[in-house]
């Protein structure tokens, strides 16, 4: 038997095993390109985004002013369609939940077919593998490079049974839900620390907090003091390192995100701070803006490094800065950053010595619960990801 008659998913429901062979077909047999530009610029605009597919611009805060002449343009997205986005070299190709316009920049597709189920391309387009056989013709890709139609329907997609594309795809939709699930309990739970620290701490203008522990109501108000104060800075401690000079190893890179890559030499080797100068992210808000690193670590030139007497105090701190606005401490307009004169004047109110160590041991204990339901959900990802690689059948066959 050779390899044109082995074309089959490594996971595979009981039910469809009598029909051994699944067929590929190229992209163009499935879906075509669509341009539909009738519509009176009443419909959603929509973001093309490799996380959420096409989504309508108002519910992610994109915001980009187009005009009325550019918007006449613009071309009609129905609910089920997809998109070869400019970014589909990175995430493959979008799926759209919604109906609304998008650029003309974008071609749209849409299945020619009735035994087609959407629902189970878009679980496909997203492949890993699938993506690679997207680039196979594309050499000295460059970020916003877009793949064309060309490549999309030239390339081989699997074609099983409506029925086997409606089994495959709910299997997956189901995990989507329960992913959904646990990343709403994610979020409720830092909503809850949020909401519970903002009722630890003084707000503005305050010496004391609105709840207080038990044995230290009636205590001693709490000081205000600037971040330079409370910890020593690090920053003239790094040595810069340039992107050709990195050798792969175990040592934690670390950049204004947290973990950026793994190398063989280190800098620090302590419980340290970090705080990220990226303005726009201490606008965003997309990453924590401060964040703690233990052990051996390199820091990059975009994170501040901060080093406290105690490790609770550290803590406090942390949380602090990543719930306050701290806009007023950034310079520079086009690119804002946190410097390191600035980063030391933020104002941090600061209680005894005892309370400390207790909000800090509430804190950890939320952090805990916080981490654990990351964590659950990190994994049902990976499930996901498994199971995509198991249930779709391999493109090498195909293409022998």
């Amino acid at each position: 038997m050779n390899k044109k008659q082995e074309i089959v998913p490594k996971l595979r429901f009981p039910e469809f095993e009598v029909d051994y062979n699944i067929k590929f077909l190229r992209g163009d047999s499935l879906f075509e390109p669509v341009v539909n530009k009738n519509h009176n610029s009443d419909l959603p605009l929509l973001a093309i985004t490799q996380d959420q597919g096409a989504v309508p611009r108002d519910q992610i805060d994109y915001n980009v002013t187009v005009t009325k002449k550019s918007l006449a343009t613009y071309k009609v997205v129905e609910i089920g369609d997809f998109i070869i986005s400019l970014r589909s070299f990175q995430g493959g190709i979008e799926y759209s939940r919604f109906k609304g316009i998008c650029s003309p920049a974008y071609i749209v597709l849409r299945k020619k077919r009735n035994d087609v189920l959407e629902r189970y391309y878009k679980y496909y387009f997203k492949l890993e593998n699938y993506i690679q056989k997207l680039n196979r013709n594309l050499e000295g890709i460059r970020d916003g490079k877009m793949i064309s139609y060309s490549q999309f329907s030239t390339t081989k997609i699997p074609y099983p049974s409506l029925r086997e594309q409606q089994k495959v795809a709910d299997c997956l939709s189901s995990v989507d839900d329960l992913i959904e699930a646990e990343s709403r309990k994610l979020e409720i739970l830092k909503k809850y620390k949020k909401g519970f620290m903002q009722k630890l701490f003084p707000v503005e203008g305050k010496t004391l907090p609105e709840w207080r522990f038990p044995e230290f109501i009636g205590g001693s108000e709490w000081s205000l003091k600037t971040l330079g104060e409370i910890c020593v800075n690090y920053d003239s401690l790094r040595v810069p390192i340039t992107e050709k000079d990195r050798i792969t190893g175990n040592i934690p890179y670390i950049g204004a995100s947290g973990i950026i890559d793994y190398i063989h030499d280190f800098i620090f080797n302590d419980d340290l701070l970090c705080v990220s100068e990226d303005g726009a992210n201490l606008l965003a808000r997309t990453y924590p803006i401060a964040f703690g690193i233990s052990g051996k670590t390199w820091v990059n030139n975009h994170a501040h490094v901060l080093k406290f007497k105690f490790k609770f105090t550290q803590d406090i701190v942390e949380a602090y800065l990543n719930m306050i606005d701290l806009k007023d401490y950034l310079t520079g307009m086009a690119q804002p950053k946190l410097n390191r004169a600035k980063l030391d004047t933020i104002p941090i109110p600061v209680p005894g010595f005892d309370e400390q160590q207790k909000i800090a041991c509430c804190l950890s204990e939320i952090d805990s619960l916080i981490n654990a339901q990351a964590d659950k959900v990190e994994n049902l990802k990976k499930h996901k990801k498994g199971l995509m690689q198991g249930l779709f059948p391999s493109l090498k066959e195909a293409d022998e």
